[in-house]
């Protein structure tokens, strides 16, 4: 059975950092683009940052450029969505979620498997 499990989040202060992992399970970890998704009340759901296992390409979304790392960890099969310089407007339910083929692509319905993610609360 595929499944992923999240884990890493919480409340912070606007400038604070999170660690977000992700724990997969029930398919090949090592060839697989996995990604990091997000959403907010009353809004659509939406991409964060997403990689290729195999060799580590990974992608982001511009608001996510330079204050969000995703890496991976292949012996673990264990993503993780470091978070820095937090803001209000990250506040959302972030999820990960395994590609449903070889496209790489941060296009929510590219993706299945989805988690049931884990909340993150941005507020001072």
């Amino acid at each position: 059975e595929v499944q992923v499990v999240e884990s890493g989040g919480g409340l912070v202060q606007p400038g604070g950092s999170l660690l977000l992992s992700c724990v997969a399970s029930g398919f090949d970890f090592d060839d697989v683009t996995i990604g990091w998704f997000r959403q907010a009340p009353g809004k659509r759901r939406e991409g964060v940052s997403c990689i290729k296992t195999i060799d580590g390409t990974t992608t982001y979304l511009d608001f996510a450029k330079g204050r969000f790392s995703i890496s991976k960890d292949n012996d673990l099969d264990t993503l993780n969505l470091e978070m820095n310089d937090l803001r209000p407007e990250d506040t959302a339910l972030y999820s990960c979620a395994k590609s449903g083929g070889p496209r790489f692509s941060l296009a929510p319905h590219s993706y299945d498997n989805w988690g049931q993610g884990t909340q993150v609360t941005v507020t001072s």
